[in-house]
C-alpha cells in the first residue's frame, strides 16, 4: 500500500471515531453523565486503528512532516483518552471538562494537520 492510501485510510479512521467522540461530549456535557462504555470502546478502538496505521506508515514510508507531526499529536491525544478512560471511567467518576475538552483538541489538531498531509 503506498504511503497517501496509508494517510488517506487512516484519517479515515479518525473521522469514525471522531463521531463517537461527539456522541460522548454530547452525552458528557449535556446529559450530565458519562458516555456508555461501549461507545467509549468503539471510539477507542477506532482511533487506535487509525493510529496503529499513521505508525506503521510512518515506519515503513516516507511521509510527510505534517503526517509525522499529526502522529505525535494523536500519540498525546491517545495518552488523554487513556487517562479518561483507566482514571475516570474506570472508577466511575465524571470525565472532567477541561480534560475532554483538551483530549478533542489535541485530536482535532491532529485531524487537521493529516488532511493536509493526505490531500494537501
Amino acid at each position: 500500500m503506498d504511503p497517501t492510501t496509508m494517510l488517506r485510510t487512516a484519517a479515515c479512521l479518525f473521522v469514525l471515531a471522531a463521531l463517537g467522540g461527539l456522541l460522548m461530549a454530547g452525552i458528557r456535557f449535556f446529559g450530565g453523565r458519562n458516555p456508555p462504555p461501549w461507545v467509549a470502546l468503539l471510539h477507542g478502538l477506532l482511533a487506535g486503528a487509525g493510529l496503529t496505521l499513521l505508525v506503521y506508515a510512518a515506519a515503513t514510508a516516507a511521509i510527510p512532516r505534517l503526517a509525522i507531526v499529526a502522529l505525535v499529536l494523536f500519540l498525546l491525544a491517545a495518552v488523554g483518552g487513556l487517562v479518561l478512560n483507566l482514571r475516570y471511567e474506570w472508577n466511575r467518576l465524571l470525565l472532567p471538562a477541561p480534560l475532554v475538552v483538551g483530549h478533542a483538541l489535541v485530536a482535532v489538531l491532529g485531524f487537521v494537520l493529516l488532511l493536509a498531509a493526505a490531500w494537501g
